[in-house]
């Protein structure tokens, strides 16, 4: 079967997708009319109407109604991702007159929830495009896919099939649907929960909404150009750390406290695990700042906590310029390597493989102090796994780790030679695993100012990072070799 035949069977499903993307992106025109900017009307509806012909058109492609095979679901999540970062650009070029290239990095650093800008002027841009900005990280932070998958009144092979080639991992329930729609509702009920408690730092309720809508997908676009300076608000920042950590906890623990399970919440490993790193990361952070970074003990706990849990959770606002001594901020670049968990909003490797990884180093030490006979099992959260299963799956968690490590390591390379820059290589990669992680803290290397090569650069890092580089291989693969095994 030829290339355009493999991706076929899953067009009708594409193109369902596109066609509620189509919908749910005329929630921007709410905005543009309460505060009557209709200028924005051209500029916002081109992205539903260009929504509305993709899904028409792909819809439409002849397929065989035969089962899709895991490369082809992956292939097509990979190509959805870049059209949307394409369809999400042409409101900044519209409305805003600058180029392709910046454009799709907004873009792209919206659906991804990476966070990285180079817009010039954020307290003059019109606020439907602030909102769009914003929507961009909510929608994009629990998944396209996901969104599209809920909206079906159907499940299926195909869609279980691209709902777990974005990175969704939940298997609570028998529907992928079903797991779709409840995650989405409890993903709505956090945003608003939070977005009350957020109003008791006094701050208006346009900037709150904003906030908590990239706090809880981890996505940290700012609303001005001063970033979160803007506000120097000391409560605001606490109430936005409990957002950030919600975001990055694995949504089953929502299911669990849904269903009166609390006690579950606090034994599962991940979350335990994320609040240690957090609580260790920060107070690390927060000692160094104030005994080598000549920072005020009150800031430099308020920047290190801050700063280090928005990294962790893959947030990206940031309190502080970050012109720090390098310890800090290799802490916090290997908390952004590791990100929040699986099933989350959140970005990086995922707390997760970590998890996975230690569990897999030491069964495979215990085995070589045993005799030849002696079987130790592998366990992973109580239960003992087969060693036909357990050697797969610990393989597959250690090749995203090392893919991972590989991205980070040739794109610091090509970052350092398509543009000679006087930062240091400590804070080149700093910004590098902040783009991979989908997290968006920075030091000043990438700005609007930066050249080309750069930004199309972070924008390839972003996009890899953002499908846990797995699907983007199999993207490359098949244009070169097709999708069939050879």
């Amino acid at each position: 079967m030829k290339r355009l035949g493999h991706l076929a069977i899953i067009a009708h499903d594409m193109g369902l997708i596109f066609e509620f993307l189509a919908l749910i992106t005329l929630v921007p025109f709410l905005v543009l009319l309460v505060f009557q900017e209709w200028d924005m009307i051209i500029p916002m509806g081109s992205v539903p109407m260009v929504f509305v012909i993709l899904g028409f058109l792909i819809s439409k492609v002849p397929g065989k109604a035969t089962t899709p095979s895991l490369s082809v679901a992956l292939v097509a999540v990979s190509l959805t991702w870049l059209a949307i970062a394409v369809v999400g650009a042409l409101p900044f070029i519209i409305a805003l007159k600058i180029s392709w290239t910046d454009a799709i990095f907004e873009a792209m650093s919206g659906w991804t929830g990476t966070g990285f800008t180079v817009m010039k002027s954020l307290d003059t841009m019109p606020r439907t495009l602030i909102f769009w900005r914003s929507f961009m990280q909510w929608i994009g932070g629990m998944g396209v896919i996901a969104f599209g998958i809920a909206m079906l009144s159907h499940s299926g092979l195909s869609q279980s099939r691209l709902y777990r080639s974005e990175g969704r991992s939940e298997a609570l329930m028998p529907s992928v649907v079903s797991t779709g729609r409840r995650m989405w509702t409890i993903y709505f009920f956090l945003t608003v929960m939070f977005t009350g408690l957020v109003l008791f730092s006094g701050i208006p309720v346009w900037d709150a909404m904003n906030l908590v809508m990239v706090s809880i997908a981890t996505g940290g676009f700012a609303l001005h150009d001063a970033g979160m300076f803007y506000y120097n608000n000391e409560l605001l920042e606490i109430l936005l750390i409990p957002a950030m950590l919600a975001g990055a906890l694995p949504f089953k623990v929502y299911f669990l406290i849904y269903r009166g399970k609390f006690r579950a919440f606090f034994r599962d490993p991940v979350v335990r695990l994320i609040i240690a790193l957090s609580i260790t990361g920060s107070v690390v952070v927060a000692i160094n700042l104030y005994l080598f970074n000549n920072i005020a003990l009150d800031d430099a706990f308020r920047q290190g906590f801050f700063c280090t849990i928005s990294g962790y959770t893959c947030t990206g606002l940031q309190d502080s310029t970050l012109q720090w001594l390098p310890l800090p901020l290799i802490v916090i670049t290997l908390l952004m390597m590791i990100g929040g968990a699986a099933g989350s909003t959140s970005g990086g490797i995922k707390t997760n493989r970590v998890i996975l990884g230690y569990e897999g180093l030491v069964w495979w030490f215990r085995r070589l102090f045993v005799r030849g006979s002696v079987i130790i099992p592998f366990r992973h959260e109580g239960r003992n796994i087969p060693s036909r299963i357990s050697e797969v799956d610990l393989s597959k968690n250690m090749l995203v780790i090392f893919l991972y490590v590989i991205m980070i390591f040739i794109a610091t390379l090509l970052a350092l030679h398509l543009a000679p820059t006087t930062f240091e290589v400590h804070q080149v990669v700093f910004e590098l695993v902040s783009a991979a992680s989908n997290v968006g803290l920075g030091l000043g290397y990438l700005t609007p100012a930066s050249p080309g090569a750069i930004k199309w650069l972070f924008v390839f890092v972003m996009w890899i990072g953002r499908l846990e580089i797995v699907p983007v291989l199999i993207l490359a693969m098949g244009i070169v070799r097709g999708f069939e095994s050879k």
